[in-house]
């Protein structure tokens, strides 16, 4: 199982009042309601190891040199020799370093790699897999990872986690007439608007999943629009002319990573185990501490169930 962590903790804070506060005053709703995500996905879907894969850049600056707006609307501060500076929630904020002692503490890996984000972590994953696997994540980018015959699935969190989606092959080719390993083309054509990618003006999710169909993928569409014989209409021609800037960098921006160097799941310690010892008795105090209520035993139990 892939946690696209910042999904999740986001989803948590918004979705835990945030009235939920330690003795210090400092809110831990994301914490309480990130242990409480992990427990249910880990016991539901029967999870033997677990990453926690970390946006070590949220907005890496390689994929903002080739689109300018990416992910704009989310930045607080630009940063000339680092990572942006995310818009984030004041009491979000405070609990990301709760949120780390008590993953450490549970034996939960956490792998980011740098001028990277979550996402490129997760392809990696997910691609070089040789168990199935579960991709958690409330963001759409990811649907160009699931692979039936890979058993790659999308455990999909959008709708909350009383409405959990799983997406194979066939759940995609639904939503979107567009087969898995097209989507990143579709997104490209289509735009989205939650990453700032314009997409090609006049090209909506329907003329895209039509397109690709026809056409198979985005270099065949632009092969097509290229031979005086390739079936496009006029005007269809003269959108992708006028998108051609964009459509030269846009699938770098949203493909992504496959193929970073992460730790195996073996040296990343993601094998789910109890937790004993000195950690338990550590993360049972913080839960008393933190004012974590019943999500430490909850998490502990769901770990305690791989014995």
């Amino acid at each position: 199982m892939l946690l696209d962590t910042a999904s999740l903790y986001f989803r948590a804070f918004y979705g835990v009042p945030d009235s939920i506060r330690r003795a210090d005053g400092t809110p831990v709703n994301a914490v309480r309601g990130l242990m409480d995500m992990i427990a249910r996905l880990t016991t539901d879907y029967e999870a033997t190891h677990l990453v926690a894969c970390w946006d070590n850049d949220w907005r890496p600056r390689w994929r903002v040199d080739l689109i300018p707006s990416y992910k704009q609307h989310r930045v607080a501060e630009t940063v000339s020799d680092g990572p942006d500076v995310e818009v984030l929630p004041d009491p979000l904020e405070a609990q990301i370093p709760m949120i780390l002692r008590v993953l450490e503490l549970a034996g939960i890996a956490v792998v980011g790699v740098d001028e990277h984000e979550a996402d490129d972590v997760i392809g990696t994953y997910a691609s070089q897999a040789t168990i199935p696997t579960d991709v958690v994540t409330g963001d759409r980018d990811l649907f160009q990872l699931v692979d039936d015959h890979r058993a790659v699935r999308v455990i999909y969190t959008a709708r909350g986690m009383k409405n959990l989606e799983v997406l194979t092959d066939v759940v995609v080719v639904g939503k979107y007439r567009v087969l898995p390993q097209q989507y990143a083309d579709f997104a490209t054509l289509r735009g989205d608007a939650s990453d700032g990618l314009p997409g090609v003006a006049g090209i909506g999710e329907k003329t895209a999943a039509s397109l690709l169909g026809t056409h198979g993928s985005l270099e065949g569409l632009l092969e097509a629009a290229e031979a005086p014989d390739g079936g496009l209409s006029a005007g269809v021609r003269a959108k992708l002319s006028a998108a051609a800037d964009y459509l030269k960098v846009a699938p770098a921006v949203v493909n992504v990573v496959r193929d970073l160097k992460v730790p195996t799941l073996e040296e990343a310690g993601a094998e789910l185990h109890p937790v004993t010892g000195d950690a338990r008795a550590e993360l049972e105090k913080l839960g008393t501490e933190w004012n974590l209520g019943g999500s430490v035993k909850r998490l502990l139990d769901a770990l305690d169930r791989v014995r």
